[in-house]
């Protein structure tokens, strides 16, 4: 009981719990971007994909359940570690390491704030239904033309019903508002991810100085990737690039306001 009590009141274990809390999140970002990028693909893809999603029930509460807990010991741990050095800190000048500091680090926990109110956002645009009601309300059903497969097994079979996501998705990126705010939102958190990656490194252990310059390196190319993959999307719809696929219109009727996954 004293060792799981020093996680959450010593900088050590203030700082693993970020660096675990951390992980997880970015495991998971990673994950929803991969997801997000079958829009590229056929619409049985992401629409499969998201069903799927949905019929794992318990299991998909488990994860949201995982992920909600993360987000608040994640900013927690960040808000203790910040006031801590501020009170140690005091008056005195901020030091010159500070200004040598590199730009995501000294703005890593603002980044932080403003990406978790984007992500309140996009949950309640995407999954509450919450922004544009009448648009929420007004969802599409799609019939599955192939069966989508996870590791060679039918998950969800030709012929059945789902919500059509990627026709929501291609509308919602229509909007140039909503695609502008998108892309800060995401540029935000590659900026945040930059930091935030090399300080979990580094709190495992794992960064030492003959391999910091090249771990460091390695997690920027990451992050480029992670934006660059984030802005295919919105950009390519709102530029006309990405074309909605003739499919995804075939099956179009109103149905009922089951929340969507995203």
């Amino acid at each position: 009981m004293n060792l799981l009590g020093s996680f959450f009141t010593s900088s050590i274990g203030r700082k693993i719990l970020m660096a675990i809390s951390g992980l997880i999140l970015f495991s998971f970002v990673v994950g929803h971007l991969a997801g997000n990028l079958q829009i590229f693909q056929h619409p049985d893809h992401i629409n499969g994909y998201a069903q799927f999603l949905h019929n794992l029930g318990p299991g998909l509460w488990i994860a949201r359940i995982v992920l909600l807990t993360s987000v608040g010991i994640h900013v927690w741990a960040a808000t203790a570690l910040a006031l801590e050095n501020q009170k140690a800190r005091g008056d005195q000048p901020m030091p010159k390491r500070w200004i040598r500091a590199s730009l995501s680090s000294r703005w890593v926990r603002w980044t932080g704030y403003i990406v978790l109110g984007f992500v309140g956002y996009h949950l309640a645009q995407f999954t509450l239904g919450l922004i544009n009601p009448d648009d929420y309300k007004s969802h599409y059903t799609y019939v599955m033309y192939q069966d989508y497969k996870v590791f060679g097994l039918t998950v969800i079979k030709a012929g059945t019903e789902v919500q059509n996501v990627y026709l929501m998705v291609y509308r919602c990126f229509e909007s140039a508002p909503v695609s502008i705010f998108y892309i800060i939102a995401v540029g935000l958190l590659a900026f945040h991810l930059e930091h935030g990656l090399q300080s979990m490194f580094q709190t495992f252990g794992w960064r030492s100085g003959k391999w910091a310059g090249a771990l460091s390196k390695a997690v920027t190319v990451i992050c480029w990737f992670y934006f660059l993959g984030n802005l295919a999307i919105p950009c390519t719809i709102l530029t006309g690039a990405l074309k909605p696929n003739p499919d995804a219109h075939v099956h179009e009727a109103p149905t009922s306001t089951v929340p969507l996954y995203s």
